[in-house]
């Protein structure tokens, strides 16, 4: 009796030790592929020129360049709207204005700011969910259910993407160090400031 207990107390604990190896070697996979997903995102962000519109720029003698200080932070919220000189934006004249930041466009559909991309909780998307990035992207809509994305974000072009590919770009911005950085609401054409849909869990 006493040699099958240590029996079965031995292949009890044999399994455990596989198990606990089991669950290593799994955490170790799922490291991995997070990683890899990570540099695929960011891989495809920096092909996409994301920073081009959604950082903030330093003036250099090559002109200005993303600000790696503020990667991805969206439209500066300490500097005000820009005034559009009067009758600039018309069809033999400007079709769009833009900042030094290039993070504010004027256009006919009125002045939109670039978004904070980082993982802010209260002014980025850190309470955005992979589903809700998903369906922005593909229905051009703020949080997949809001007023339209405004130009210049080419949405269009970025929501033809594979599942997989969006995945690895949330990824990559969930990754990024969170900013704090309230960027201002979109301007419509008679100058009205446009709403911005609430994260999910606030009233």
């Amino acid at each position: 009796m006493m040699h099958n207990w240590r029996l079965t107390a031995g292949v009890v604990l044999f399994g455990m030790v596989l198990s606990a190896s089991a669950l290593g070697s799994d955490k170790a996979s799922d490291a991995k592929k997070l990683k890899a997903m990570i540099e695929r995102g960011k891989y495809l962000v920096t092909l996409g020129g994301c920073n081009h519109c959604h950082s903030p720029k330093v003036m250099t003698p090559m002109g200005p360049v993303p600000d790696t200080t503020r990667l991805l932070s969206g439209h500066p919220a300490t500097e005000p709207a820009h005034e559009v000189p009067k009758d600039a934006l018309a069809p033999d004249k400007w079709g769009a204005i833009t900042n030094n930041h290039l993070t504010e466009w004027a256009g006919p559909w009125g002045v939109s700011f670039a978004r904070n991309l980082t993982p802010d909780v209260a002014t980025g998307i850190g309470s955005w969910t992979e589903a809700i990035f998903i369906k922005a992207l593909r229905t051009g809509k703020d949080m997949g259910k809001g007023r339209n994305i405004l130009p210049p974000m080419p949405w269009q072009d970025i929501g033809e993407t594979t599942d997989a590919d969006l995945k690895a770009i949330f990824a990559y911005l969930k990754s990024l160090k969170p900013i704090n950085n309230a960027v201002p609401n979109p301007i419509s054409p008679s100058g009205e400031r446009m709403p911005t849909m609430e994260a999910p869990g606030k009233n």
